[in-house]
């Protein structure tokens, strides 16, 4: 990881212009995944060049999956089909990448040979229990650090059985790992959430041409299937064009169209979000990559109004929360956030983060266990921490861009783990950023 490094970032001017975001973080993992394990040769078109899509590719190199980049964005995956990976020699290190390393926990628990899962200091503090579970309970065995935490210390060699599992915490991350590992599993294996997430995997899997069926909240696939070789078409991801949707929101004068973004329905609730509170964002251009829906979104300012967030949309905005945060700070009215404690075990404990950040250029905002109620108002200068997480250090260098005075975003390198270069894309724009 790169050392420490600030952003400065002040009030800079309308934004405009047509924007190509970088390929979803979600669909590039799995699509790397799913491509070393089918039989036959698939390319990957739209990778994103991040540092958390880049371990996971080093990490299918390192069992013996051969990959080429032909160019920036593109793989070349030659897959070894489910029974061919290979132990790898020492540890495999996922970087930052949560997603990372809660698939790869499911698909290396049924492996024959042993592995060791690692990453930085912040994933290091993420819980893992919660996928180590039901893997337990499927036959895998993975020992953790105190706690859960990582590193995974994976046993190769285990027999799995399927289950019919319901999640205590609706997670597509957890689903994922229950859904790779019963690919090798003896029998059936069916996933139930509390709150359908995020289908990208079980999109991608029959896509891969596995016998899945799924519907919002469940999903069912049966041991003992292969995956064939096909070519993806990675979206651009919505989670990294949030930024710019809130930012072109309340910057007057703006305009932008942001192309080919993945809009899966379980990934947009911040879309619906924004327009519940008057935002000026129309879909064009709509079709589909790989099982997945995009469409160009064109954003324009309009006057945001506080609410109170549907519940309901919570799930399919986690990641989402930082840029939302900001757009509430320039609302007309409170807005109020319930129903997020997860947010409290992300990258950072984002909830607290995003107050913090938001009082320290002059704001309130009243935090609860499970959310908050940001208070808008005029923004002043300050100094805020990311906490070495990236989309905290994005959210702030909207933030910015209202605020009286520069504010100061600490901790950003962490930004590279989902979109590199978004200060140069974000200041071509319009922004005012700059390293400090």
């Amino acid at each position: 990881m790169s050392s420490k490094q600030d952003w400065i970032a002040s009030a800079g001017r309308a934004l405009r212009g047509t924007l190509d975001i970088p390929g979803d973080k979600s669909v590039s993992h799995r699509a790397v995944m799913f491509a070393a394990l089918a039989d036959g040769t698939s390319t990957i078109d739209g990778f994103l060049e991040g540092e958390d899509t880049r371990a996971t590719a080093a990490i299918f190199s390192r069992l013996g999956v051969q990959m080429e980049t032909p160019s920036p964005s593109r793989r070349v995956v030659h897959g070894v089909g489910v029974d061919g990976l290979k132990a790898a020699d020492g540890t495999l290190d996922c970087g930052n990448a949560g997603t990372g390393m809660r698939l790869l926990a499911g698909l290396l628990a049924a492996q024959r040979f042993d592995s060791v899962l690692i990453g930085d200091e912040s994933l290091s503090k993420r819980p893992m229990r919660r996928v180590t579970g039901p893997l337990s309970t499927m036959g895998a065995r993975i020992d953790t650090e105190e706690g859960g935490l990582p590193p995974l210390r994976i046993h190769g060699g285990q027999a799995l059985s399927g289950i019919d599992y319901t999640l205590e915490v609706a997670s597509a991350q957890v689903k994922s790992a229950v859904l790779l590992a019963g690919l090798y599993a003896e029998g059936e294996t069916v996933v139930r959430e509390p709150h359908p997430t995020r289908d990208y995997t079980e999109r991608m899997l029959k896509a891969f041409g596995v016998d899945i069926a799924f519907s919002p909240g469940f999903a069912r696939l049966r041991g003992g299937q292969r995956l064939k070789a096909t070519d993806i078409a990675v979206p651009a991801d919505f989670s990294s064009a949030a930024f710019f949707l809130v930012a072109a929101s309340i910057i007057p004068g703006s305009e932008l169209r942001l192309r080919a973004v993945g809009l899966n329905p379980r990934r947009t609730g911040l879309l619906q979000a924004l327009r519940l509170m008057g935002a000026d964002i129309t879909e064009e251009n709509a079709s589909e990559h790989g099982g997945e829906p995009v469409a160009d979104l064109v954003v324009r300012h309009a006057p945001l109004r506080g609410i109170e967030v549907p519940e309901a949309l919570v799930p399919d905005m986690i990641d989402e929360f930082p840029a939302l945060f900001v757009a509430a700070a320039a609302a007309d009215g409170p807005t109020v956030v319930r129903g997020a404690a997860e947010l409290r075990v992300k990258e950072s404990d984002r909830l607290a983060s995003m107050a913090n950040g938001l009082r320290a250029l002059g704001l309130r905002v009243d935090e609860t266990p499970d959310g908050a109620t940001i208070f808008p108002g005029p923004l002043q200068g300050g100094a805020v921490d990311s906490h070495g997480d990236h989309r905290i250090a994005m959210a702030f260098s909207i933030a910015g861009q209202l605020a009286a005075g520069e504010v100061r975003i600490g901790d950003v390198a962490n930004v590279a783990t989902s979109f590199p270069n978004y200060d140069g894309l974000a200041t071509g724009a319009g922004f005012a950023l700059r390293k400090g």
